[in-house]
């Protein structure tokens, strides 16, 4: 560690982003809150319509939430390497076969962050997996779900089309899987662009 490294280690020290404490330089949890994390099982279930199968890496509650939150409404983009390293270990290897294709984010959303969180993740799974992310999906309207209740996001399903072919075998990726309404809404687009299997990677879910 540099001299100009210890002193803003020492000016401000790291901090984990899901509980405040200070940990280990460079380290985005400390090892009380990687411990949790670590203990949050994972879920595999069928995926709701049209797509094949869907895993998220732990509950979305607690640690898991806690990162979600930092990426998507702290804008520490770090987190997503750490989101993605659970993901890429703990995933089913009978899962990962296929190019990355993440759900994309509402435009005003994506104009008021100046990022996307899910493509983010996706970029950064893409990676650990060593395989393509295809940017094949965009969401029209001005419209998305957080904040909307189960109902709402059901009855209002995001619209999502398809802007270029897509990979005939794909990893969906967000960082929530909630109702599965936007998941649906990017499977059918995916199979109308060429789609064959579809399976969704999210990093928490709501149970």
């Amino acid at each position: 560690m540099g001299v100009l490294q210890v002193a803003s280690t020492l000016v401000a020290p790291p901090l984990c982003v899901a509980c405040g404490r200070g940990c280990r330089a460079e380290a985005v949890l400390c090892t009380r809150c990687s411990r949790s994390l670590g203990a949050a099982t994972p879920i595999l279930a069928r995926g709701p319509q049209g797509v094949d199968r869907a895993w998220s890496s732990a509950p979305h509650d607690g640690v898991a939430r806690s990162l979600v939150g930092a990426l998507k409404f702290r804008r520490l983009l770090p987190v997503a390497g750490l989101m993605a390293d659970r993901m890429h270990w703990l995933a089913p290897g009978h899962l990962l076969g296929g190019a990355v294709v993440s759900v994309p984010a509402a435009p005003s959303r994506l104009r008021h962050r100046g990022f996307d969180p899910a493509g983010e993740l996706a970029a950064a799974l893409a990676a650990q997996l060593e395989t393509d992310l295809v940017s094949c999906l965009a969401r029209r309207g001005l419209g998305h779900q957080v904040g909307r209740t189960r109902a709402e996001r059901i009855a209002r399903a995001p619209r999502i089309e398809a802007i270029g072919e897509a990979p005939r075998s794909v990893l969906l990726v967000d960082d929530v899987l909630t109702t599965g309404a936007t998941l649906t809404s990017c499977a059918m687009a995916l199979r109308e662009a060429g789609a064959k299997r579809v399976v969704a990677l999210t990093f928490t879910r709501r149970l």
